[in-house]
């Protein structure tokens, strides 16, 4: 049987030989007050860049105090409240149609009001919306109140669904949800990973979106904590792979000025 971590080697190594650069970044959910899981965090990442997606309603202001002992995390705005807004047989959204616009538009303004408050240029004007879910008629006005960035999950369909809007999203999430909570496994996570991967060599997905794994330290078990120091380890020592920092990542890309028409000739 193969391997699933020499699989991982094996898929890097060809973006080796293409002369790519295999990218990640981390994406972690669900802070909001220091603990001994986000100090792991911060450990089992040696250096590596994480951000750090808080949820400003349940928001500790000692936590900016942990935040600035390390310069690898990046503060994003894990929604408002983190509240469940659907019905019981729908699945869970808070950014969803089920509340007037006008609302939650109001919640994620005061939401954000607070994390800049706290961890000033630290905090970046991204938003993860809980449960990777929101409403589509949000998303076009997400520039207009100042956020710059989107992050769900799954490969995105543009690095911009809306001008002003950079959009990268996570792909590999190491939690199992659906069965014991803790870690899924390496095989299940290793193969997400690589799938992802071989299909942004191929071109058949944007392959300028990085791998983005995603993370939850809260409900880590120990397994979970085992394979992020391991796969921290694996991109720190390949050549191909590398991190990328989120305030890297979400800087909308810059709209080419317009040309000016020629001058009609007078006759």
């Amino acid at each position: 049987m193969t391997n699933a971590w020499d699989a991982l080697t094996r898929e890097l190594d060809l973006w080796g030989q293409a002369e790519k650069s295999a990218d990640f970044w981390w994406r972690d959910d669900d802070a909001h007050e220091p603990s001994p899981a986000l100090a792991r965090l911060a450990a089992t990442a040696r250096g590596a860049p994480i951000g750090l997606a808080v949820v400003p309603a349940k928001l500790s202001d000692s936590l900016s105090q942990i935040i600035d002992k390390y310069g690898n995390i990046s503060i994003l705005q894990h929604g408002y409240s983190h509240q469940n807004h659907a019905s019981p047989t729908d699945a869970k959204i808070e950014l969803g149609p089920q509340r007037p616009l006008a609302h939650t538009l109001g919640d994620l303004a005061t939401g954000w009001a607070r994390l800049e408050a706290v961890f000033g240029p630290r905090a970046l004007p991204v938003l993860v919306p809980p449960w990777n879910r929101l409403a589509p008629g949000l998303v076009p006005l997400l520039p207009e109140i100042g956020y710059r960035g989107l992050s769900t999950y799954g490969a995105r369909g543009r690095p911009e669904p809306i001008p002003n809007l950079a959009q990268v999203n996570t792909h590999v999430d190491i939690v199992d949800w659906r069965g014991s909570r803790g870690f899924l496994g390496d095989d299940a996570v290793l193969g997400r990973a690589v799938d992802f991967l071989a299909r942004r060599r191929a071109g058949q997905i944007d392959a300028d979106e990085p791998t983005g794994i995603l993370s939850h330290h809260l409900v880590h078990d120990d397994a979970c904590w085992t394979f992020l120091e391991r796969f921290v380890a694996l991109v720190e020592a390949h050549g191909a792979a590398r991190w990328r920092r989120p305030a890297d990542l979400f800087r909308p890309r810059p709209v080419p000025p317009r040309r000016a028409r020629p001058m009609e000739k007078s006759v």
